[in-house]
Formats: structure tokens, C-alpha cells, sequence
């Protein structure tokens, strides 16, 4: 009798009779108490019909018996890319990556991430079903073939289908640029970690999960031109015990990357955050403000320090070297605000500076 309900549920779920198979597990609750297949199934159910606060409640129950499961992890994600929580989706696809490297949902719904996954298409989306395609699968519904699919469902369905037969299509018109060949491989994902850690010095020892997000996450922000969080994960990885393959698609990564002005600057780094890990921070770009003092100038080249925070002459947050190859014109009794590349010289920290603002007001 278990088992007939059960297949009995699967059948409504595949024909996306959801609101069916949800009464038919409700009316056999007590019976499966603590069973991994009903809570999913219950789960799956509730994630179609759009109730999510059910459908999170029994991905929890079932997790607390399964973890490793693909389906159910595909399940949690779907509810934090949902919610727009991509970062929490992307941990999530990339648990399902570590223990199945070929689920093409996990693959496309990472893309997606990449390519679209700002708040407001998510929102898009989520109303017209389209994100249903990211969805823990459901088979072929028998229904289809004779037409009777709503057509909304028909519509996700076919995507799904597309996709499972077809390769990741290239980033749509409106996305930034096409980095399908910095994609990690099958093969690259396996052997994301150096195995020779006596071969070098790192300053970040990632699991295989943590590489794998974070050099997602490399793409997502490059993506969403924040270019300076990109950088910052290319430096953990640059820095950690990543393979060669991943650091030398993470270097590529970086000419992408481009240089900002003061309009289009995102994500500046604090000087104190900066201090601290200055290695995590090489190649991004700051805005920072204060004074400058220790000025040599030439025809070729301007040196200087800059008193970083001391605008207003009252606290001194640190002191930077800067240099610009182009000498600026600087008045130095006055404040500043310079645009400047976070660079590393004789193993300290240092600015190349690329432009420079001044108030005209007297400061």
C-alpha cells in the first residue's frame, strides 16, 4: 500500500497534477513519517504549486535523513534562486556538481546566474514559470503529446526538454561578454585542487566546494560589472591551492576585467580591509580620499604619499605610496580623491594612480 501511493504520487507529478499528488501524500502523513522519498516527493509538489514555505519545511526534513540527494539539492536551490538569494543557489548547484559534474540543470541554472541573474528578471521569471526549468525534474509528462499541458507548464517543459538535448547556449544579447570557453570542464572540476601542497606556499587551502564557488562567483561578478569582486575571487584562487587549469582560466578571467572612473567604479575596498589582506586585494581599483605629502616630480613620472582619510585634517587612517606615470596636475595644500590600481612593490603596499579630483573649493 506505501509503495502503491507513492507511484501513485509520482504519476500526478508527472502528468504536473501537483495539486493531486500533494492530497494524496497529506491523506497518508502519519504512515511515512521519517520516510526520504515522501518528504521530497511532498516537497517537489509544494515547490510547483508555489508554495514555497511548505515545499522549504519538508527539503528540510528530508535533508535531516539525505543529504547528498541531486534532486532534493536542486529543490533547495530553486528556492534561494527564487528569492533572488543567488549566491545561496550557486552553493547549492555546486553541491549538486560535486556529486553528479554532468546535471545539465545545475550547469544551465549557474549560466542563468552569470548571464541574468539580477533581481528583477529573477522576478520576471519566477511570474511567468519560466524558472520552473530549474526545477528538480519530472519526466516527459505523458500528457503532452495529446495537448491537454497547460500552457504555461507546456512552455517550461519544452525548455526543459531543449535543454537537456542541446549544449549551453552562448550568453543572450545583453550580458557582457561570452565566457563559455572559461567554463570549468568535467575533467578540470575533478582535479580542481593542487596535490602537491609541499609544491608552493598558499595562502588559502579551499576545499574542492570552495573552489568551485568561488571561481563561479568570479563570473557572476564580472557578469554583473563588479569587477573588483571578481578580482578579489580571483585572488583567493590565485593564492590558494587551486590546479594550475583553474588558476590559468582565472588569469584569463582577468583581462576582461576593465578599468573603471570615478563614475563606474564599483565595491571599493576600505584602506583598513586593503591592510590587512593586501594579497586579496592586488589589481582592484580604489577611490580613496585624503591628502598627499613627499611629492617628487618629474616630466615622466609623480611620486607621492597619500594620507588616506585625512581630508579634513583630523585622523590618518594609513599612508600609501602613489605613483602616476602621467603626472597629474595636483595643488597639495588641497584634499584629494584619487582613482588608483592596488599594486604590490618590493612586497609592500602601493598605488598606480590613474586620475585625480580635486574640489575647487577651498579645503
Amino acid at each position: 500500500m506505501a509503495l502503491d501511493v507513492l507511484a501513485a504520487a509520482k504519476k500526478m507529478m508527472r502528468r504536473r497534477q501537483f495539486d493531486k499528488a500533494i492530497m494524496i501524500l497529506q491523506s497518508r502523513a502519519e504512515i511515512y513519517e521519517d520516510n526520504f522519498e515522501y518528504y521530497l516527493l511532498f516537497a517537489v509538489s509544494c515547490l510547483y504549486v508555489g508554495d514555497t514555505g511548505t515545499a522549504s519545511a519538508y527539503f528540510q526534513k528530508a535533508r535531516r535523513i539525505r543529504v547528498t540527494d541531486t534532486t532534493l539539492l536542486l529543490g533547495q536551490a530553486a528556492l534561494f534562486l527564487r528569492r533572488g538569494d543567488t549566491d545561496r543557489a550557486l552553493q547549492y548547484y555546486l553541491d549538486v556538481l560535486d556529486y553528479e559534474p554532468g546535471n545539465k540543470i545545475a550547469r544551465n541554472a549557474m549560466e542563468f546566474i552569470r548571464t541574468k541573474g539580477d533581481y528583477s528578471t529573477i522576478c520576471k521569471w519566477v511570474d511567468t514559470g519560466d524558472i520552473e526549468q530549474f526545477y528538480p525534474p519530472l519526466g516527459l509528462n505523458p500528457y503532452k503529446i495529446a495537448g491537454v499541458l497547460v500552457p504555461i507548464v507546456a512552455c517550461v517543459l519544452g525548455i526543459f526538454v531543449a535543454v537537456q538535448i542541446a549544449p549551453v547556449s552562448r550568453p543572450e544579447k545583453g550580458t557582457r561578454a561570452d565566457l563559455t570557453s572559461l567554463v570549468l570542464s568535467v575533467d578540470e572540476r575533478k582535479n580542481i585542487q593542487e596535490t602537491d601542497l609541499s609544491s608552493g606556499s598558499f595562502a588559502y587551502i579551499l576545499s574542492s566546494s570552495q573552489i568551485n564557488e568561488s571561481y563561479e562567483k568570479s563570473l557572476v561578478y564580472f557578469q554583473n560589472y563588479r569587477d573588483n569582486m571578481a578580482q578579489i575571487e580571483i585572488n583567493r584562487i590565485l593564492n590558494s591551492n587551486a590546479s594550475v587549469a583553474v588558476k590559468r582560466k582565472a588569469t584569463l578571467l582577468m583581462s576582461y576585467l576593465e578599468i573603471p572612473s570615478f563614475d563606474t567604479i564599483k565595491d571599493v575596498p576600505t584602506y583598513s580591509a586593503v591592510q590587512k589582506e593586501p594579497a586579496l586585494y592586488l589589481d582592484c581599483w580604489i577611490s580613496w580620499s585624503g591628502r598627499i605629502s613627499n611629492v617628487v616630480a618629474s616630466d615622466s613620472e609623480f611620486l607621492c604619499d597619500l594620507l588616506v582619510g585625512y581630508e579634513t585634517m583630523e585622523k590618518v587612517d594609513g599612508i600609501v605610496p602613489l605613483k602616476f606615470a602621467v603626472p597629474p596636475k595636483i595643488e597639495n595644500d588641497r584634499a584629494v580623491t584619487v582613482l588608483a590600481k592596488i599594486v604590490s612593490e618590493n612586497g609592500k603596499l602601493a598605488l598606480l594612480g590613474k586620475a585625480v579630483y580635486q574640489s575647487i573649493k577651498n579645503q
